[in-house]
């Protein structure tokens, strides 16, 4: 099988596909080495197969790996084992007698090979390097039996495509709108993205009570509580918006986060808009200023929310929310859920 990337592997396991003897995953990018190795292991475990992890780490050689895939278990008939390969495997290759740890580093290999590419039917192998490259003899003896994910960093041409499978992956039904502001507020970091959707799972359940989630349920809904508070402040809507803060707050939110996701991103936007319309530009070129499309819902609402506010009440409110920011970062203000209610209503302040 070919190299692939972590979105068509995580595609894959969606769509059932049985799992590979063998299963690789290496690339510079931790979140997505993690998020792959784990939806494969929910997949496995869901077929009954019980996890065994063994790391490897400097000094250690592959041997406990290779004793776990060799040895019988008689309380687990099918088994996922786990090799964690971490960075400091590898450098230790760079010191000390480089001739005797090359014999050493390949004869190790050759023992990890020849029991990978023979394993029991009840086994299921998974690797994970902490680096960017696998080794050559490990590539070329499991490209063809096994399958190998290379976690690099996503073109920003794949982002909506993992908005779309993380929320699949947790029975979400995104809407244009709800992608696009994802992505805005978080742009590549997919870590952030999927932490997202699981604060907005958990407040679904806190909402309806359920403690275990219902594997048939798809929310057609928007998200509870993401983006709101900062779209309701654009259409000048400052009542329903401290409404929602209050709400959002009940339900678990951190008025920190409000404040760094939502509201100070959203009042740059409008700010950014009103400077360019003080500048006459018209709305395609202050879209492509904020980085959104033409038809982008965000410029449209950014352009609206500028017009409501004004340059100068915007300049305003946007130095006091950096000013909260810092101050929230460095402990010096207590009561936060305040401070942020008394920013939302400075906002409808002319003064």
């Amino acid at each position: 099988m070919a190299v692939e990337t972590p979105l068509a592997f995580l595609r894959a396991i969606a769509e059932g596909r049985p799992a590979a003897p063998v299963t690789i995953f290496f690339g510079p990018q931790a979140f997505l080495r993690e998020y792959a190795l784990e939806s494969l292991r929910r997949r496995l475990a869901n077929e009954g197969f019980k996890y065994r992890s063994v790391q490897i780490g400097a000094a250690d050689t592959y041997a406990n790996l290779i004793n776990e895939l060799e040895a019988a278990d008689l309380f687990a008939a099918k088994r996922m084992v786990v090799g964690r390969v971490l960075k400091s495997h590898r450098e230790r290759n760079l010191e000390g007698d480089v001739n005797k740890n090359t014999a050493s580093g390949s004869h190790d290999e050759a023992a990890l090979i020849a029991v990978g590419t023979h394993l029991d039917p009840g086994i299921r192998l998974a690797l994970v390097y902490e680096r960017e490259q696998l080794p050559p003899r490990i590539r070329r003896a499991f490209e063809e039996s096994g399958i190998l994910v290379n976690c690099q960093r996503p073109f920003d041409s794949q982002l909506v495509q993992y908005a779309d499978l993380f929320a699949r992956m947790r029975n979400i039904s995104l809407t244009t709108r709800e992608r696009e502001l994802l992505i805005t507020a978080h742009g590549g970091d997919l870590a952030a993205i999927a932490n997202s959707l699981d604060k907005a799972v958990i407040t679904h359940r806190a909402d309806s009570g359920n403690e275990v989630a219902d594997p048939t349920w798809t929310w057609h809904a928007k998200i509870p509580e993401l983006f709101d508070i900062a779209q309701t402040i654009t259409q000048q809507r400052i009542g329903e918006a401290l409404a929602l803060f209050d709400r959002a707050t009940q339900t678990g939110r951190d008025p920190t986060e409000v404040l760094a996701l939502e509201l100070i991103p959203q009042i740059r936007r409008m700010l950014l808009a009103a400077t360019l319309l003080r500048h006459r530009k018209d709305p395609r070129a202050i879209a492509a200023a904020l980085g959104l499309s033409p038809n982008s819902p965000l410029a449209s609402r950014a352009v609206e929310g500028a017009k409501r506010f004004g340059l100068e009440r915007l300049q305003r409110v946007h130095q006091r929310a950096c000013a909260l920011d810092a101050s929230f970062k460095n402990g010096t203000i207590k009561y936060r859920e305040q401070a942020v209610a008394a920013l939302i209503l400075e906002l409808a302040s002319d003064g």
